[in-house]
């Protein structure tokens, strides 16, 4: 089997989905390939762009290989102006390259004008005409290349982003025209996110042989006519190409759960798409971080779960993997205990990303966060104390939010400005089969038969277009939140963020 894993997302780390698959399918004698064709396409592109024109091209062209190189080093992210003028200038030749075919294209992002992700018949426009990819001239020697080699009996795709959707098609397409009778298999995130609208139908038939929503494995081993004889999968990174990823080291993804363990939040996609939540045994996720620590030698450790369980980060605290690590993680009472954030930091803790939302407790309750504002103060202070650097998410716009609620928000944030490393502003989207949706007035927000959200008049008048005045005129020009803004890493974000902790907290 060859999967594959499709451009564009952030180049910076393996990509887990498919490396979960093949230690699944590898673990059942059933042999894979993998190709990261994400990182490939990108790096391709950036190998083969022409020197532009202006001033900035020029300069981002001659230093491009230097700029490369120092990404994946880690001295550059002792130095943030230094990192962003790297990453400008990668990301500027990118830029250059998509300009041939009018596509917006940078390390995190593609847009094209002439298909949206959205559409299910831009889709199999993209489909018919893989020659308009920008990505063409290198998938169509690659895919080539692998086939003849390795003929698979089946290809699987892992689309998770709408970055991905239009390559994932153009690709799926070539690969048809070629071998019409090669079956093609989609899954990943934004699979299932389609798939669990409850007004769902496949748009997709004649060209795509099998759709898998969520953990793809068992289905995969069955679409090949084996079974599965494993009770636990472990990832399995071999042939990926460990070293050419944007990142100082390897990062090693890992996922010790699905779904959230919370999973009461109102507007969560998660609960929206009624995605169960299942975990790993803590003594079962530790055995595997040791086997891949040791096979990989990462220099961090990723843990993909929505939220880390506190049982999780307890065990951790206790027996510390070898190497530094970071993930999402809910606030809970633990966290306002200095003491034990310390210990995680000895277990080599340097971040942790928050899902706040909000600095007002009445929105919180309204969204069923489960937390409240005094343990959220507390816990900033003790991950600070400790070293621990915090990425955290506010949301605006939510339906009882208003202008009030918004600059309480502010308020929190510039109180608690010295124990903020990062911070994410998001505008509320309403996912399109949340429960709430059916107490709201909602209308089309994006035309498409793929979105997955709706727009809804704002009770109070809290419009997007006010949340983004309010955003940019007043929140982020606020001198206690200007300077967290700026530290965060350019089109990487919370990816990079980690790396620039230690030299923040002076580690």
């Amino acid at each position: 089997m060859l999967l594959i894993y499709p451009p564009v997302a952030k180049p910076c780390e393996s990509p887990a989905g498919i490396a979960h698959l093949a230690g699944a399918l590898r673990g059942n004698d059933i042999p894979c390939t993998l190709l990261d064709a994400n990182l490939e396409g990108l790096l391709f592109l950036l190998g083969s762009a022409s020197e532009p024109q202006d001033t900035w091209g020029r300069r981002a062209y001659r230093s491009l290989e230097a700029n490369l190189a120092n990404l994946r080093s880690r001295p550059l992210y002792t130095n943030q102006d230094r990192y962003q003028r790297a990453v400008a200038d990668v990301n500027r030749m990118l830029e250059f390259a998509g300009q041939g075919k009018n596509i917006s294209l940078s390390l995190a992002n593609y847009q094209d004008p002439l298909f949206s992700p959205l559409k299910s018949a831009d889709l199999l426009r993209a489909a018919e005409h893989p020659e308009q990819n920008v990505f063409h001239t290198y998938f169509s020697k690659r895919l080539l290349e692998l086939l003849t080699k390795e003929q698979p009996d089946l290809l699987g795709f892992s689309l998770n982003y709408l970055s991905q959707a239009i390559s994932t098609f153009a690709m799926i397409g070539f690969v048809k025209q070629l071998y019409p009778a090669l079956p093609v298999v989609l899954g990943g995130g934004l699979v299932t996110s389609w798939m669990s609208n409850p007004s769902w139908k496949n748009p997709f038939e004649g060209l795509i042989d099998h759709l898998v929503p969520g953990p793809g494995e068992k289905a995969l081993i069955q679409l090949l006519d084996r079974q599965d004889t494993l009770e636990h999968h472990r990832p399995d990174f071999e042939s990926l190409p460990r070293g050419e990823y944007l990142s100082p080291g390897f990062i090693l993804p890992y996922a010790a759960s699905s779904g959230c363990y919370w999973n009461k939040c109102s507007f969560c996609p998660e609960k929206a798409e009624k995605n169960p939540y299942t975990s790993s045994s803590t003594a079962c996720v530790l055995h595997d971080i040791d086997l891949l620590t040791q096979q990989t030698n990462p220099t961090m450790l990723h843990f993909l779960d929505n939220a880390i369980s506190p049982a999780l980060l307890k065990a951790i605290a206790l027996r510390p993997p070898q190497v530094n690590w970071y993930g999402f993680a809910r606030i809970h009472s633990a966290l306002a205990d200095v003491d034990y954030c310390r210990a995680l930091r000895r277990s080599g803790c340097v971040m942790l990303k928050l899902g706040l939302e909000s600095g007002n407790q009445d929105i919180l309750d309204s969204m069923n966060k489960g937390i409240d504002l005094d343990m959220v103060a507390k816990s900033l202070t003790a991950l600070s104390s400790a070293g621990i650097g915090t990425y955290v998410y506010l949301l605006f716009g939510t339906p009882t939010e208003s202008i009030v609620q918004a600059l309480h928000t502010l308020d929190f944030v510039k109180d608690h400005a010295d124990a903020i490393t990062f911070l994410n502003l998001a505008i509320f989207n309403m996912p399109i089969c949340s429960p709430e949706a059916d107490t709201l007035e909602v209308k089309n927000f994006f035309e498409g038969d793929l979105s997955l959200y709706t727009d809804f008049v704002h009770p109070h008048g809290w419009h997007r277009q006010a949340i983004r005045q309010f955003l940019d005129r007043e929140f982020k020009r606020h001198p206690a939140v200007a300077p967290i803004l700026r530290r965060d890493p350019p089109h990487f974000t919370s990816n990079h963020a980690p790396f620039f902790c230690r030299h923040l907290f002076n580690l």
